[in-house]
């Protein structure tokens, strides 16, 4: 019996190297809308930090409070600034998210054609050997009968 060989494996690897770079775009986006989050919530932080800070300061002069507003308007500023960014990340993730199912549905479909191959080929193996095993015990049966024959008439 021959090894087996699944004429599509040079096909299946390309598809699994396919799906490798879609998930590691996936992987990429998902970074960087994390960095886009991280940097949101430290100018939201820093206003809230700023806000509380200048609060506490007794006594609190005109400035000092214009000062915040101007640096919370900084702040809020920034923190929508990052809005139209965030909202292309999110919006790159889905289309990378479909992509990458796709890659790996195209991966999963010839690793399931490849799993029904070798099925059929351990099964054409296993009959293979199961006739061979039965040619060898009736060629041994013929061999003892044939010599047992022989003693009785010799």
């Amino acid at each position: 019996m021959n090894a087996f060989h699944f004429p599509l494996e040079k096909v299946l690897e390309l598809r699994r190297q396919q799906l490798k770079v879609e998930e590691a775009q996936f992987r990429r986006h998902l970074r960087t809308l994390a960095d886009i989050d991280r940097r949101r919530a430290e100018y939201e932080a820093a206003g809230a930090a700023a806000e509380t800070q200048v609060r506490g300061w007794d006594p609190l002069f005109g400035r000092e409070l214009h000062a915040l507003g101007v640096f919370r308007l900084h702040t809020k500023q920034q923190e929508l600034s990052l809005a139209r960014p965030r909202a292309e990340c999110q919006q790159a993730i889905a289309g990378q998210q479909k992509a990458m199912l796709e890659a790996r549905r195209r991966v999963r479909l010839l690793e399931r054609m490849k799993e029904r191959r070798l099925a059929e080929w351990q099964a054409a193996a296993d009959r293979e050997i199961e006739q061979l095993a039965s040619e060898s015990y009736l060629a041994g049966w013929v061999r003892r009968a044939g010599k047992k024959a022989a003693d009785r008439t010799g």
